[in-house]
C-alpha cells in the first residue's frame, strides 16, 4: 500500500498504519519506532487510560468518537497517538498541519473528500488561519460545510453534508487556541515530559525494531539524557548505535553510550550544546543576567526564537534559567553546571529584581 498526496496538500498516512511492511532500510525503520496500538504507548498513563476509555466506548457504539485535542510540548507522542487512534477504529486517516490551511476553500477541499469514520489529524493546530477555523467550527459539530459560491451581494451559501468524522487536532500551544474551537473537542489530553523508566522502555522498544544489541546501562544512559522526550531518545539511540557500529562492535553499552553523547555534545543532563551556550553566555558574558532576550541571542549566535522556543523551555523547566520581567538570569543551578563560582550578588535567587516597584527575591 503507497502513502496518497492530495492537491490539498493533505496526504492519507493510512500506509503507516495498516501496513508498515516495506524495505529493509533506515526509513522503514524509523517508521517502525511509532507505536502502532495504544497498549504499545509507553508513558502518559492517565492520558492513555482516557483515550482508550473513549475509544472503547465509540466501537460499542459502532459510531465516530467525540473530536480529540492533544496538547503539550514536541516530541511527546502527539502524531503517534493520532496515528493510533485511527488504527484502533481500524479507519484511514487523512494528515495535515495549520499552517498549510490559510483559506476556508483549502480546508473544505479536505473536509469534502473525507469518507465516513475517517480521521482527520491537524497538527499545530493552532496555527490555522481564522476564516478556516470559523468553518471547522461547523463541520466539526453539525457535519456541514457552507461553500459560498459568488461574490458581493450576489454570493450564495450552499450548504454541504459531511459524513461523520472525528478530528484530532495536536497543538503545543493549547492558549492560542481560540474558545470557540477549543470547546468543540469532546476529550482534551495534556501530554507531560516522561519519566526516565518510561524513556528506558521506548528505548528498549526502538533498540529492539532496529536490532540493536543494548545493554541495561546504555539503555538507562541514553534514557537520562533524553531530556523527557521519546522524540531525542530515538534520535539519540541512532546516533549510538552509529558509534557502537563503528568503535564498540555493535553494542549500545554504557561506554558506548557515555562516548557516543559526549562527541555529540549531550551532556549528562541532557544539555547540549545551545543550551551550555546560552548558560556560558549568561554567566560568563552578563555575569549572571538579568539579561534581554534578543541580547542573549545575539551572544550565542541564534535567533530570539530559537533561544525561546528550543532551549529556554528545557532550562527553565530544570532549574537553570530564571525569567524575569527585566530579562533572562541564571539560577544558582546554572553556575555549578557549568563549574562555576557565581558572584556574591548572585548567590541564590536574591537580586533578581521582580520589577519597578515590586520588590525582589529575598534569600
Amino acid at each position: 500500500m503507497t502513502m496518497t498526496d492530495y492537491d490539498d496538500e493533505s496526504y492519507d498516512a493510512t500506509a503507516r498504519i495498516v501496513d508498515p511492511g516495506g524495505a529493509d532500510d533506515e526509513r522503514h525503520f524509523e517508521a517502525a519506532l511509532r507505536p502502532r496500538r495504544l497498549a504499545d504507548f509507553a508513558g502518559q498513563p492517565r492520558v492513555r487510560d482516557q483515550l482508550g476509555l473513549v475509544l472503547e466506548a465509540a466501537r460499542r457504539r459502532d459510531a465516530p468518537p467525540d473530536h480529540v485535542l492533544l496538547s503539550g510540548p514536541p516530541g511527546l507522542g502527539k502524531t503517534s497517538l493520532a496515528m493510533i487512534i485511527a488504527a484502533e477504529l481500524e479507519q484511514p486517516i487523512r494528515i495535515t498541519s495549520g499552517p498549510a490551511i490559510q483559506h476556508a476553500g483549502d480546508l473544505a477541499a479536505i473536509l469534502s473528500s473525507l469518507a465516513e469514520g475517517e480521521v482527520l489529524f491537524l497538527d499545530e493546530i493552532h496555527r490555522m488561519a481564522r476564516p478556516a477555523e470559523e468553518m471547522l467550527y461547523l463541520a466539526m459539530e453539525d457535519f456541514r460545510v457552507d461553500v459560498v459560491v459568488g461574490k458581493g451581494p450576489g454570493a450564495t451559501a450552499i450548504p454541504l453534508e459531511l459524513p461523520p468524522f472525528t478530528v484530532v487536532g495536536a497543538t503545543t500551544r493549547a492558549g492560542l487556541l481560540p474558545a470557540p474551537l477549543r470547546d468543540r473537542f469532546g476529550f482534551t489530553g495534556h501530554l507531560d515530559y516522561y519519566a526516565p523508566e518510561d524513556l528506558a522502555r521506548i528505548v528498549a522498544r526502538s533498540a529492539t525494531l532496529l536490532e540493536v544489541e543494548t545493554t541495561r546501562q546504555g539503555i538507562e544512559e541514553i534514557a537520562g539524557r533524553s531530556r523527557g522526550t521519546p522524540r531525542i531518545a530515538n534520535r539519540l539511540l541512532r546516533r549510538v548505535r552509529d558509534y557502537a557500529q563503528v568503535h564498540a562492535e555493535g553494542i549500545v553499552d554504557h561506554q558506548a553510550s557515555r562516548a557516543a553523547l559526549e562527541l555529540f555534545d549531550v551532556d549528562e543532563r541532557g544539555l547540549d550544546r545551545l543550551d551550555r551556550g546560552v548558560l556560558d553566555a549568561l554567566c560568563r558574558r552578563f555575569g549572571g543576567g538579568p539579561v534581554g532576550l534578543t541580547t542573549l541571542a545575539v551572544a550565542v549566535g541564534e535567533e530570539p526564537d530559537t533561544v525561546e522556543t528550543v532551549a529556554e523551555p528545557y532550562l527553565v523547566r530544570e532549574g537553570y534559567l530564571i525569567r524575569t520581567p527585566r530579562g533572562r538570569a541564571a539560577s544558582p543551578m546554572a553556575w555549578e553546571h557549568l563549574g562555576l563560582t557565581p558572584p556574591v550578588a548572585s548567590q541564590g535567587y536574591a537580586q533578581l529584581p521582580l520589577g519597578e516597584g515590586e520588590g525582589r527575591f529575598q534569600t
